[in-house]
């Protein structure tokens, strides 16, 4: 049945809660005197403040109803809608239409200017005007668009809601359209919005793909993010968030003119268009970063560490963090070494190791494996717990190692002889290159991530050789 106050002035600000998940309804001051009322319909600030969501509005529309008795059709459109009384009463009704646990659940409200309501997207609203030249008004976050298609009708007269409308529908005005919508038991229930993707075929892309099989995923021949032409066309409030796993990962070819050229346009431009894009349709940006935007002069990096990246490929990323921080809703997970589904170290000692080679490894870089598959979930923590935005270092646990105790751990596990491994320093291996005419970017000694925010957030990666076992099965 339907809540009840009439106009109360003077009164202060207060949001409630309903039963139908972030349906939320707010009490609102209204000053009124001898010449009349004022209130403030939307205030984002104390709104917010109160426990709103800050949904971005970006229309406002108004209904002027000239009679009691209209009732327009429970819709549910895709967008956040903030609903409000100029002047007049209407019942408010509202049906829970998204998938999940609490689709069909029904609140009811009745309405004059000193309240208003916040209505999520899926969630289907009707309202009955009960005084003639009632003015009905809205906010929206988005524009309407004959492309979008994720909306969803419900028949008013379906008994099934238990709906108790204050003046019976035989003697309320109805649309045509809004008498042959359909019952409750035989609408398609409005899905959550979706994740995007971007690096869908990279090694932690298909990690991704496991833990985010509703997702939308792109890779770089459907959306590349380094080319301004792919930009267009895409409706950006059919997401919630951007998981940019895409990247320029060629350290060594970005020092090169080419090379740099690309990895600036992945790493920073790309993400910076991301980040204009996340902040304009309220989106959450899920950015991953690297060890190398440090120098490594640090035994263990935190993430207030300053930026102090060492070659191009580091600067590029550094510039993709400070970008994507740019946003209110922003996760920067930084990683190091990085194995997953796909050509990497793991799977070259692997190979040399069948094939007899004995290779020389470098024995002063100190850090941690990051396995794909643990990035993957630790990104879904994030997201699905609403932990505090910013910058997460992700690697998995355990002591740091060298390169060369990790071929010698490859070989072990894979029944070879792990004192095969060879041995040498940085700055021989950037020698070596050198003499073959290689130009070689100069590596961070020390890559070890401090790893306890995300563990504080409730997140704990496994330790790196627990998952270099399950790796190699």
């Amino acid at each position: 049945m339907a809540e009840r106050n009439g106009p109360e002035f003077n009164k202060s600000l207060e949001l409630r809660t309903t039963d139908i998940p972030g349906l939320v309804w707010l009490d609102l001051p209204v000053h009124g005197d001898n010449r009349g009322w004022f209130k403030e319909n939307w205030q984002r600030e104390k709104m917010v403040a109160a426990g709103l969501p800050d949904f971005g509005p970006r229309q406002n529309n108004m209904s002027f109803n000239e009679k009691a008795g209209v009732t327009p059709g429970i819709h549910a459109e895709p967008w956040d809608k903030y609903v409000a009384v100029g002047t007049g009463r209407i019942f408010g009704a509202w049906v829970d239409l998204r998938e999940g646990d609490t689709f069909g659940k029904v609140f009811t409200l009745e309405m004059d200017p000193s309240k208003a309501i916040f209505v999520p997207r899926g969630v289907g609203n009707a309202f009955q005007v009960l005084e003639d030249n009632t003015l009905y008004s809205y906010l929206v976050n988005d524009h309407w668009s004959a492309e979008n298609t994720d909306y969803a009708f419900l028949n008013l007269a379906d008994q099934t809601t238990g709906i108790d409308w204050p003046i019976p529908l035989e003697d309320a005005e109805l649309s045509d359209k809004d008498k042959v919508h359909p019952a409750i038991t035989d609408i398609e229930p409005v899905k959550p919005r979706k994740i995007l993707v971007t690096g869908a075929n990279g090694q932690l892309g298909k990690a991704l793909q496991i833990e985010f099989p509703d997702a939308e995923f792109v890779d770089r021949s459907t959306f590349d993010i380094a080319n301004p032409s792919s930009w267009g066309g895409r409706n950006w409030r059919q997401y919630s968030a951007i998981i940019n796993a895409a990247a320029y990962t060629k350290v060594d070819l970005a020092e090169t003119p080419e090379g740099r050229a690309e990895a600036w346009a992945a790493n920073a431009t790309a993400v910076q268009h991301l980040a204009r894009v996340a902040i304009e349709n309220n989106l959450t940006l899920v950015n991953v970063s690297s060890d190398y935007v440090f120098d490594g002069t640090k035994k263990e990096h935190d993430e207030d560490e300053p930026f102090s990246p060492l070659g191009v490929y580091g600067q590029s990323k550094a510039a993709g963090d400070i970008a994507a921080a740019t946003v209110p809703r922003h996760y920067t997970v930084r990683t190091s070494w990085v194995v997953g589904d796909g050509n990497n170290f793991v799977r070259t000692m692997a190979s040399l190791a069948e094939k007899g080679v004995d290779p020389a490894v470098v024995n002063d870089q100190l850090g941690r494996p990051t396995f794909t598959e643990d990035i993957a979930k630790g990104i879904k923590h994030l997201l699905e717990t609403n932990a505090p935005y910013g910058t997460y270092n992700l690697s998995n646990d355990g002591e740091p190692i060298t390169w060369k105790q990790f071929a010698e751990k490859v070989f072990e596990l894979t029944g070879h002889d792990p004192e095969r491994i060879g041995s040498q320093s940085t700055l021989d291996f950037i020698d070596a290159k050198s003499t073959q005419g290689v130009l070689v970017s100069p590596r961070p000694l020390q890559s070890t991530l401090n790893i306890a925010k995300i563990q504080n957030a409730g997140f704990t990666p496994r330790p790196w050789d627990e998952a270099l076992e399950e790796y190699l099965r």
